[in-house]
């Protein structure tokens, strides 16, 4: 089955990091069942551009068409999936673009932007961008493309210059012989592209796989355990983030488990760790932990006698307690928090046994009160 995506052409009042795009990339790639097509010029470096996709570098897309330009940009953003790229990516850049003199000046460094571009004005203007894909015609199956070097910035002079990558970027990880010699076996025998943008789609995957758990191990070990969790304190804080501890953690949990590449993995991580995709991750990790946080300490409160508490305690902390109960109570609801319908029942089951201990003028201020 085929279905259309949903697009929203950006206006000039959109600021790069802010255009709605889909959350789901890895949903996407679903649609674009050529990725393997869009990568085809230049498959002998698709290991060295998902290194500049997951660091977050600024990239230039150089394409003969618009669709070509989109498709390709779109295919670079899905291949760190299911790591979300967390920069800004235009699949198909103009002149007119509100950001085109800030992309274009050369007065500051190129900010972490995936440019799509068919005018062959952008040649001259975007030559000091550090890191330039330039595509020819998309070939058919079964054409061989001939093994294009990585070429330095200074031999791109129009968009006539040959396809290629355009860079002095220094891979961190060893070149994987395996995938390329597999994708060319495939181009030799004529294999359908579906089948080579599986080959490659799965080869991305396991590759980002293999880089981000121990990311994942390493974060979820920042958790408090839940014997720290005490209903009659604040829920606990998560751990800090250090990233010397991290380092240590891959000695003996790092991605050598999981994949065989050989090289610089210390140096792609201390990379990754100051790049956007690497905070828009752990900002999202950070808010899944905390809310996980919440609601235990939710259910923490729910399997307390509260009604007994209140007897034991003053009117004044008695009515400071419901309201916090209430409080948490709008928090579930207000955050999606992760919290079993039954525990909030329970909950508003306490709140209403302990208002109804209390005196009849309480239990009218109480009641109004209501959920604010």
């Amino acid at each position: 089955s085929f279905f259309l995506p949903k697009l929203r052409i950006p206006t000039y009042r959109d600021k790069p990091g802010t255009t709605q795009i889909v959350q789901n990339m890895h949903q996407c790639v679903k649609i674009f069942r050529s990725v393997f097509r869009c990568f085809c010029p230049v498959f002998f470096h698709i290991q060295m551009i998902w290194e500049l996709v997951l660091l977050g570098e600024p990239l230039v897309v150089m394409a003969p068409s618009p669709s070509e330009s989109s498709e390709t940009v779109l295919a670079l953003v899905s291949c760190i999936s299911p790591l979300k790229y967390c920069s800004d990516f235009r699949p198909y850049f103009t002149i007119h673009d509100s950001e085109f003199k800030e992309y274009t000046t050369r007065t500051q460094a190129p900010p972490s932007v995936i440019l799509g571009v068919t005018n062959p004005f952008f040649a001259k203007t975007l030559q000091h961008w550090p890191h330039i894909i330039r595509i020819g015609d998309i070939k058919l199956p079964g054409e061989v493309p001939k093994q294009v070097k990585v070429k330095k910035l200074k031999n791109l002079k129009t968009l006539d210059s040959k396809p290629g990558v355009y860079t002095s970027y220094k891979t961190y990880l060893n070149k994987d012989e395996e995938i390329i010699k597999q994708l060319q076996k495939g181009v030799q025998q004529k294999r359908p592209t579906e089948a080579q943008s599986v080959i490659l789609r799965r080869y991305f995957l396991e590759l980002t796989e293999s880089f981000i758990i121990p990311l994942e191990r390493y974060v979820a070990s920042l958790m408090p355990l839940q014997k720290c969790i005490s209903p009659w304190k604040s829920p606990p804080q998560l751990r800090q983030f250090s990233q010397e501890d991290f380092m240590k953690s891959l000695e003996k949990a790092g991605p050598q488990l999981t994949s065989g590449l050989k090289g610089d993995w210390i140096g792609l991580y201390r990379h990754f760790l100051k790049s956007p995709n690497f905070d828009g991750w752990f900002r999202s990790r950070q808010k899944e932990m905390t809310q996980k946080l919440e609601a235990l300490h939710l259910e923490a409160l729910c399997n307390e006698n509260l009604v007994f508490w209140s007897q034991k305690h003053t009117e004044v902390e008695t009515v400071d307690l419901v309201l916090k109960l209430k409080n948490k109570l709008l928090q579930a609801g207000r955050e999606h928090l992760p919290v079993k319908t039954d525990t909030l029942k329970k909950l508003q089951t306490h709140i209403d046994d302990i208002i109804l201990a209390l005196p009849d003028d309480l239990q009218d201020i109480l009641l109004k009160t209501g959920t604010t």
